[in-house]
């Protein structure tokens, strides 16, 4: 008896297609959530110890957000929002907006880096693109989960501050 595998790549939950998905319906949901993205001004990314209540998926949501450089929940949303447009419209927007993304300055890093392809060195080359293309694979897949992590926690963290009123001054 044969397995029979889904045409859909969607359709399995480790695909690329399912990570990028889930990471922008986060993105998305956070997006229709934060009604006011001001209040999230001067909010530092980590909650008071007093807030023992949280699981640990949240437990582990705040270690992965608080590592981050952003110094309040504003700028980390801008962050998500921004890593979101580079997914949905592509480099080639913000070449037109003549600002850089980190993804192509990478790109052009890992260009610049690259030397010239000769005789020989094409076929080494081809299965080193392999060893790239599943070296960044998996970071891709490691990266968008994070990103899903932490849109799925500041999206909480929104609801439940706004809820306890916790954002007025």
């Amino acid at each position: 008896m044969m397995m029979q595998i889904s045409n859909d790549p969607a359709s399995n939950k480790h695909s690329l297609l399912n990570v990028m998905h889930r990471f922008m319906a986060a993105a998305n949901n956070m997006d229709e959530t934060i009604m006011v993205p001001s209040l999230l001004r001067d909010v530092p990314l980590e909650e008071q110890a007093n807030n023992n209540n949280n699981n640990d998926d949240d437990d582990m949501a705040e270690s992965q957000v608080a590592s981050n450089k952003q110094r309040d929940m504003y700028e980390h949303y801008l962050l998500l929002k921004s890593i979101k447009n580079d997914m949905e419209w592509g480099l080639l927007k913000r070449e037109m907006s003549s600002g850089a993304s980190f993804l192509e300055i990478a790109v052009k890093q890992e260009e610049e880096e690259q030397p010239s392809v000769k005789g020989d060195l094409a076929v080494q080359d081809n299965a080193d693109l392999e060893h790239q293309f599943h070296y960044h694979l998996r970071g891709l897949f490691g990266v968008l989960s994070k990103l899903t992590l932490q849109a799925d926690h500041l999206t909480n963290r929104y609801k439940r501050e706004i809820g306890g009123g916790n954002f007025m001054r």
